[in-house]
């Protein structure tokens, strides 16, 4: 059986854990900062050593990224739920996550570390960048592209050929219809920019 590590002892840890069993991959330890956690549905948390292969366990967009930047010399893996349905023609980088029910379509494109939420789906060509997390029940139509670091809220409608900046945060239940741009956070439907964010 193969093995493999996790970063971060959270809720999403426990989803990862179920997610890398279907797949017969064993957890070994997670790794976590915090001295008072001891152990995540069963498996042991260790507050020293980070070995490979690893998950980044954290569904903070941000986080992640730095924990990426801070480790060196790390390998990466990547659990993709079995339930999931996945075209043969997909690509999905080291570190990403595809939780069950997802369906992801024909010549898809995946970065690294990224999350694709329980029951999304992400229909043909669309493309998806490093430490994106698409929330549950997503529908992403043909030809969408979502930058980097950016948020799709649970339930939210991206309808064809549209493009989502690099560092947005989209509320819960919005309908996209126009390009949005970088740094800005957006709601509703149609979706309308609120504010812009300061990622520095």
């Amino acid at each position: 059986m193969q093995n493999i590590y996790l970063y971060g002892a959270g809720g999403h840890a426990k989803v990862i854990i179920d997610i890398l069993k279907s797949m017969n991959i064993s957890v070994t330890s997670v790794y976590d900062d915090n001295l008072s956690i001891s152990e995540v549905l069963g498996t042991p948390v260790v507050h020293d050593k980070v070995s490979s292969p690893l998950i980044i366990s954290i569904g903070n967009n941000a986080i992640r990224k730095k924990v990426e930047e801070k480790l060196q010399n790390i390998n990466y893996g990547k659990a993709l739920a079995t339930s999931a349905i996945i075209s043969d023609t997909a690509l999905i980088e080291n570190g990403t996550v595809v939780m069950q029910g997802v369906v992801i379509q024909s010549s898809v494109k995946i970065g690294r570390h990224a999350i694709i939420n329980t029951g999304a789906t992400v229909d043909h060509d669309c493309i998806i960048h490093d430490f994106v997390h698409i929330a549950p029940g997503c529908n992403l139509c043909g030809n969408v592209e979502v930058g980097e670091g950016t948020f799709i809220g649970a339930g939210t409608v991206i309808i064809p050929g549209v493009k989502v900046g690099k560092w947005c945060v989209v509320g819960a239940g919005s309908v996209i219809r126009k390009n949005i741009p970088d740094n800005v956070m957006a709601v509703g439907n149609p979706c309308k920019i609120y504010k812009t964010i300061n990622n520095e």
